[in-house]
């Protein structure tokens, strides 16, 4: 039987990007109204503590620079109620680099395939912005692990295996390649088009204009 004709889309994503967390539940509701698959990719904004500082000048600043751009998430999401912008504030942690995050999601991608880097990125999203837990924190990403039915030990294996991180960096090396700078970043390569990120009905507009332009039915 011959497999069904569907565009494939580069998502570029950071486990701790707000507008991230916004635009993946509307993928997922376009993945099952069209012929799509979505190829995971980590995009890690800061990498470290050290590099959290170069950017931002210290931790204080940045915390209270990337809430006020949770801020501008939230009155941008279908769910607002999801962004624990107070919670967040409050927490005793400095914000956390993205790093672990993206090495979790390859872990769950070499164990589950891109089911499990979605399911286990979504989880990790959570587990950040909505209840406001440290994502650099092994214990937190061992637990959306567990939450994902990946198991804890295998994943922590698979999360702490070198080449795990030679997937981060491979995906990096695609983003180069790419001239991806930010994200969310989702490029449809049967077109080249960078899909807007915006309502799921500009998007489902973006989505069904490069059906037709691929002369993939939708």
């Amino acid at each position: 039987m011959m497999s069904r004709p569907m565009l494939t889309l580069d998502f570029f994503h950071d486990v701790v990007c707000g507008w991230c967390f916004n635009i993946s539940p509307r993928l997922r509701r376009l993945a099952r109204e069209m012929p799509m698959e979505i190829r995971h990719r980590t995009f890690v904004l800061q990498e470290s503590p050290a590099r959290m500082r170069q950017v931002f000048g210290s931790p204080t600043r940045a915390k209270q620079q990337i809430l006020e751009h949770w801020a501008a998430c939230q009155a941008a999401s279908d769910t607002p109620e999801r962004f624990n912008i107070k919670g967040m504030r409050k927490a005793a942690f400095d914000y956390p680099h993205g790093l672990p995050g993206a090495l979790a999601c390859k872990a769950a991608e070499r164990l589950g395939g891109q089911d499990a880097h979605w399911r286990m990125f979504d989880a990790i999203q959570t587990a950040h912005l909505t209840r406001a837990r440290n994502v650099a924190y092994i214990a937190v990403l061992k637990k959306a692990a567990e939450d994902t039915g990946l198991g804890g030990e295998r994943f922590l294996a698979k999360m702490n295996d070198p080449a795990t991180r030679d997937l981060v960096d491979a995906d990096r090396a695609l983003a180069r390649r790419l001239l991806v700078t930010s994200v969310p970043t989702i490029i449809v390569r049967q077109t080249g088009a960078r899909l807007i990120n915006g309502p799921i009905e500009d998007l489902r507009a973006q989505m069904r204009a490069n059906l037709t332009l691929s002369g993939v039915a939708g």
